[in-house]
């Protein structure tokens, strides 16, 4: 038995884009009969069997709209579907909201239950894990069959879609230039592992800004939290063996963590040691001293998704090209970092 064959492959061996195989597939009379009869021969020669994701489409005015997210907890989430919510209500849709737990087999499980005729499209930032093991044939998969995907934040290039992200390296770049500014020489950072690509992408602005400004980068300042020990025990062993004068984090939880070990250690704030955050949550407002930190926006990156994922599902263009929507970042200056010099 032939093994089954894909939109994808379909398209590529007819030479026709995979908009025009889906709809002849559906005996769309939007293509004309002798190309429907060709793709569908095709189809049935290699055994293509449309999925439940196909099978939506026929019916694809649900009204609803499914995000999936890492984690609720985290304000930037919180504040992202804040922004989903107001636009899709708007606009006269509603938000069916899944968690991936930073799981893969989560993240395609919400992704085969949503598309089995719930929705209409997704608005997804990925899973750690998906990013760690770098397996996106689920979202391919929907991609091929014609449903819309809006990726934030985490996103992967490698699958084509629209996208609503921020420029983390910039930013990062901007927040290490400021305590640079603020008279810091020694800047240790406090990062993820490579696998989450906001954490690298900031890692490369943190790098750049120490190369722009002529410091050499000291990879003995840098620690990278995985999962071989709490975030805590891992800052600390970097307070013990090195000796700086700043610290940029790529999120707030790290940077307030750093906090705390500093004060344990006896250092003040900002006097011996300053530091600077991302993400502009609850964290960076309550903490003591209040945090200097890149504020992501997250009510206008939601804001953002919903209106790009609604523009396309409510397109009449057939070709529509992908858009990249990148959302400005603010630094917002506070109690953690001494005065530019």
């Amino acid at each position: 038995m032939k093994k089954n064959i894909t939109l994808k492959q379909i398209a590529a061996e007819l030479g026709y884009s995979i908009s025009t195989v889906s709809k002849a597939i559906r005996n769309s009379k939007e293509i004309s009969r002798p190309t429907r009869e060709e793709i569908q021969a095709f189809a049935r020669y290699y055994n293509y069997r449309p999925n439940n994701i196909a099978i939506s489409l026929k019916n694809r005015r649900t009204k609803n709209i499914g995000v999936i997210i890492p984690e609720i907890v985290h304000h930037f989430f919180t504040t992202v579907i804040e922004g989903i919510d107001y636009i899709a209500h708007a606009r006269g849709y509603n938000v069916i909201v899944c968690l991936s737990g930073e799981s893969l087999e989560k993240e395609v499980v919400n992704m085969q239950m949503l598309a089995n005729g719930s929705i209409d499209g997704f608005i997804i930032s990925l899973a750690r894990e998906t990013q760690a093991k770098k397996d996106f044939r689920h979202l391919q998969e929907v991609a091929e069959q014609g449903m819309p995907i809006v990726m934030f934040d985490r996103v992967a290039e490698e699958v084509a879609s629209d996208k609503a992200i921020v420029d983390d390296r910039m930013a990062a770049h901007e927040a290490v230039s400021y305590l640079l500014s603020c008279g810091c020489r020694r800047i240790a950072l406090i990062t993820t592992t490579d696998d989450l690509s906001v954490g690298r992408l900031r890692t490369e602005g943190y790098k750049q800004a120490l190369k722009d400004h002529g410091i050499s980068l000291d990879l003995d300042l840098v620690v990278k939290i995985g999962d071989n020990g709490t975030s805590e025990e891992q800052i600390s062993a970097l307070f013990d063996q090195q000796e700086f004068d700043g610290v940029f984090a790529v999120n707030e939880f790290f940077a307030v963590t750093g906090m705390k070990v500093a004060g344990k250690k006896g250092l003040r704030i900002p006097e011996d040691v300053s530091f600077v955050g991302f993400t502009d949550g609850i964290l960076s407002r309550t903490a003591t001293p209040a945090l200097t930190t890149v504020a992501q926006h997250g009510m206008e990156m939601g804001e953002a998704s919903a209106q790009l994922l609604i523009d396309r599902l409510e397109s009449e263009e057939i070709e529509r090209s992908f858009c990249t929507q990148i959302i400005p970042t603010s630094l917002i200056i506070r109690d953690s970092t001494k005065n530019p010099g």
